[in-house]
């Protein structure tokens, strides 16, 4: 829960690096509340659409509030690995953009300090 409140208290920053944990973490809070206020859409009847279309009233109030601290977060765990936040636009070559991407955010990220700050594992290391 520590990771996803830091990535939430770095809400628009898109500047710096983010460890591995911090991006998983937040993603995987994500998905869960995704997928539990999508089945409370579905239990209250305020799903919109029919089929992959649908779409729910919490779920789009969700995925907005969310958007801002899902592209920082991806932003700097894409400066963890030495690359531009520009990466980002690959996922929309289909079909193979989103593996690129999920691939980049596997990565370890760069040890010592790149051109985007200081490698967030050590300096977590030194304030212990």
């Amino acid at each position: 829960m520590d990771w996803f409140v830091a990535a939430l208290k770095k809400y628009a920053v898109f500047a710096g690096r983010a460890q591995r944990a911090e991006y998983w973490y937040f993603m995987l809070f994500y998905m869960l509340v995704a997928l539990i206020l999508g089945f409370l859409d579905g239990i209250a009847g305020t799903t919109v659409g029919q089929g992959n279309e649908a779409m729910g009233l919490l779920s789009l109030l969700f995925v907005l509030a969310m958007l801002l601290p899902s592209l920082a977060v991806s932003a700097r765990r894409l400066h963890d690995t030495g690359r531009s936040a520009w990466w980002m636009l690959i996922g929309f070559v289909p079909l193979v953009g989103v593996l690129v991407l999920l691939v980049l955010a596997a990565l370890d990220g760069e040890p010592g300090t790149n051109r985007f700050g200081p490698n967030p594992k050590e300096a977590g290391i030194r304030s212990l």
